[in-house]
């Protein structure tokens, strides 16, 4: 039985998407691969801007829920091992967004372009640094992380090193392998609550 039409879209977006990059991937070929027709593609995303947001949110790991989890229950579990997993989330996320995105930086109108959409349907990549920030902030309210702490900053500094941990091994030569998730999970947490937590 074939699945149904959106699905098959999705999959055929995200595949190509990973493999050519969100600049070179057109609606034509995405329609193509999921044996269907454009007009039928837009009649489910009403944009390539639209179905690379459904990509992100139904195809990649979810960092999103995991950060309005968080938040929703302050001190609950442990911080370390709650920043663990939020690494670990974040890291696998960035890992499959850097080839879809990466391609837009070689056309600044398209990425105008892009980025304008994106803003008009309420996201863009600040967002999981706003959220981390959200949850920061509740564990700073409820005592586990120092008062004078810049949760901003703390978010902004684990989110950008698994971000990087994407970028910078992505172009690595020689086959060099960036450390194993869990340890760089383990010590990029521990590292950043070694400078956040409070005194004592």
């Amino acid at each position: 039985m074939q699945k149904p039409a959106r699905t098959r879209i999705l999959d055929a977006a995200y595949d190509l998407m990973l493999s050519l990059g969100l600049a070179r991937t057109t609606t034509k070929e995405i329609a193509r691969a999921a044996a269907c027709s454009e007009a039928a593609l837009y009649k489910s995303f009403a944009s390539k801007e639209e179905l690379f947001i459904a990509v992100l949110d139904e195809r990649l790991p979810k960092l999103g829920p995991l950060l309005s989890d968080l938040t929703a229950s302050p001190g609950a579990g442990s911080l370390e091992g709650n920043l663990v997993e939020v690494v670990r989330q974040a890291a696998r996320f960035y890992a499959q967004t850097l080839p879809i995105a990466a391609s837009l930086y070689a056309d600044p109108r398209l990425k105008a372009r892009h980025e304008a959409a994106l803003r008009a349907l309420g996201t863009g990549p600040h967002k999981p640094i706003h959220g981390l920030d959200r949850y920061l902030r509740a564990e700073q309210e409820v005592g586990r992380i120092a008062a004078d702490a810049d949760t901003y900053a703390a978010a902004s500094l684990l989110l950008g090193a698994c971000a990087h941990r994407a970028f910078a091994y992505d172009s690595a030569e020689g086959g060099v392998a960036p450390p194993p998730l869990d340890a760089f999970a383990a010590d990029l947490a521990r590292t950043l609550l070694g400078g956040i937590r409070p005194p004592g």
